[in-house]
């Protein structure tokens, strides 16, 4: 779940003939970054692994080296909350398979990271961030977890999240969680990573593992994606199985990919997509699953249209001059940029949604909560849960209570008359009303809005600071949510979001991997410490 939509209000003074802006710096604090797999994609590992240059033991190794020396010393990211004990004995196996001749395809040997609300059926932990399920134990492989295995992924370990997904209290500071603690920005660690992929975002940003996995519900892929320098893939409801995934609400809930390049999240989608008899909904993605590969074209600009979603802009003057300089990089790469489109019914289903999830939690979460093994000593129900951090108060609600907790179990059954009013509404809204409207009235390809605001300084008092972003239309429909890096604001990543109609990911992926190739914004992180404020004239 996405950061709590408060808007906040900038007043810039003026003195005399100089004004406060605040300037790329360069502290002295800031941490060395030296790290022999920086920014490396998943072909270039596989070919110095075909060459015998690499082998699988050794990249993990290398992962491991920079988690130890990084995560929890040094610039403390705390992006992982668990690592993989058996990590180096599989990456072993691994190789004797490649050497005997059988590579599983393109992830053989990857080493990826999950976000702690994906079960693992071995001897990882699966909480949510809470304390509550800090014994919990799987029983089975998610189906995401299940089919990265089968493809030769390594599954590192598990990231740091905002605890349930940012859907414990709208006062939430986003990455923060009751087990593991505070995520930090690996571009200005007291900034914060956006929730709740917050730990798959710093640590797939700080080079911990390759590529990642994380959960959105409404912008918990893209918003720490674009706050940490990635890419992030929201795929249409139903692309991506939610068999053994921690849920928040079913009518929004997906896993999704988190990369450093849109290629390595494209790998990584072609693999976890699919139908899974164990979750109905994807069903439906089984006639529109393709090699998403495909999509990969320099060229994927040319003679596009694209609308600019203006109503989805305009929180921030930085951001929406960097916007102007992606418009100018889509229209130069041949792109036929529609400045503005109108998106019908824009912000009017906010409190629709938040019925639905409210509902939705209640039920979904209970119904995980019941297929939790007998020994483990869990809650089984969210009125457990409510009653285990009050008892805990002082170690799960030191900053932040559990008001979105107790607002969902004040919830009725989702037969309620109220519940299926604003899932019908909202929905349609967002997507037939919405989405669907606009790209048919002006002939669009896809529509694009910046993901989100510069990060904001972490602050456990207040809660987040989010001043704007693009996800809810998408998310509330279901349908796809691509951000791509698109520059800095002040040494802060500002990622663009292309979206569009249901299964479109084959289109949104031509143009983003496009726009990658046309722009090359991203950047590695410098693990500074602050952004220094200078003093300039005007």
């Amino acid at each position: 779940m996405m950061p709590n939509r408060r808007r906040t209000i900038h007043i810039f003074a003026l003195i005399g003939l100089f004004s406060l802006q605040y300037a790329t710096a360069n502290p002295p604090t800031s941490q060395p970054i030296a790290f022999a797999l920086e920014g490396v994609s998943i072909t270039d590992l596989q070919r110095r692994m075909a060459t015998g240059e690499l082998t699988a033991h050794a990249i993990v190794q290398q992962y491991l080296d920079r988690i130890a020396a990084l995560d929890k010393v040094g610039p403390s990211i705390n992006a992982i909350i668990e690592l993989n004990s058996d990590a180096l004995t599989i990456a072993e196996h691994l190789d004797e398979e490649r050497a005997s001749g059988k590579v599983r395809g393109p992830l053989h040997g990857i080493p990826v990271l999950l976000k702690d609300n994906l079960d693992t059926g071995d001897h990882m932990h699966t909480t949510a961030g809470s304390l509550a399920l800090a014994d919990s134990i799987a029983t089975r492989d998610s189906t995401v977890a299940a089919k990265l295995r089968a493809a030769g992924a390594i599954v590192l370990g598990k990231t740091n999240l905002s605890e349930w997904a940012n859907f414990r209290s709208v006062h939430a500071s986003s990455g923060w969680s009751g087990g593991g603690g505070q995520t930090k920005n690996p571009y200005v660690l007291d900034r914060n990573p956006c929730g709740s992929s917050s730990g798959t975002g710093a640590a797939i940003s700080a080079d911990f593992a390759t590529v990642g996995i994380g959960t959105e519900t409404d912008g918990s892929i893209v918003c720490p994606s674009s706050a940490n320098g990635l890419v992030g893939i929201k795929p249409t409801l139903g692309l991506v199985s939610r068999t053994g995934i921690v849920p928040i609400a079913h009518s929004q809930d997906t896993a999704g990919p988190m990369a450093r390049s849109v290629t390595d999240a494209v790998i990584l989608l072609n693999v976890i997509a699919g139908a899974d008899p164990l979750d109905p909904v994807s069903a439906a993605g089984t006639a529109h699953f393709v090699d998403y590969t495909r999509y990969l074209v320099a060229s994927g600009l040319k003679g596009a249209r694209i609308g600019v979603v203006r109503k989805l802009a305009g929180f921030n003057p930085d951001v929406d001059a960097l916007l102007a300089r992606n418009i100018a990089a889509l229209r130069a790469s041949g792109a036929i940029v529609i400045d503005p489109v109108e998106l019908p019914h824009v912000g009017t289903y906010d409190d629709d949604e938040m019925i639905v999830l409210q509902y939705e939690f209640k039920h979904d979460l209970n119904a995980y909560l019941a297929t939790l093994p007998a020994s483990t000593n869990a809650p089984r129900s969210l009125a457990d849960l409510i009653s285990f951090n009050q008892r805990e108060r002082a170690r799960e609600m030191p900053w932040f209570g559990q008001d979105l907790f107790e607002q969902s179990q004040a919830r009725g059954a989702l037969t309620e008359k109220t519940y299926l009013a604003a899932r019908t509404k909202s929905n349609a809204q967002a997507g037939r009303l919405g989405i669907n409207i606009v790209l048919s009235k002006y002939k669009l390809d896809a529509l694009i809005a910046p993901t989100s605001g510069p990060a904001w300084i972490t602050d456990w008092v207040n809660g987040d600071h989010y001043s704007g972003g693009s996800s809810t239309p998408a998310a509330v429909a279901g349908y796809p949510d691509i951000t791509v890096p698109a520059g800095f604001v002040h040494e802060l990543p500002i990622g663009l979001s292309f979206f569009g109609k249901a299964w479109s990911e084959p289109v949104l992926i031509r143009l983003a991997y496009a726009f990658e190739q046309a722009t090359r914004a991203r950047r590695s992180p410098q693990f500074l410490d602050h952004i220094a404020a200078t003093v300039v004239p005007e």
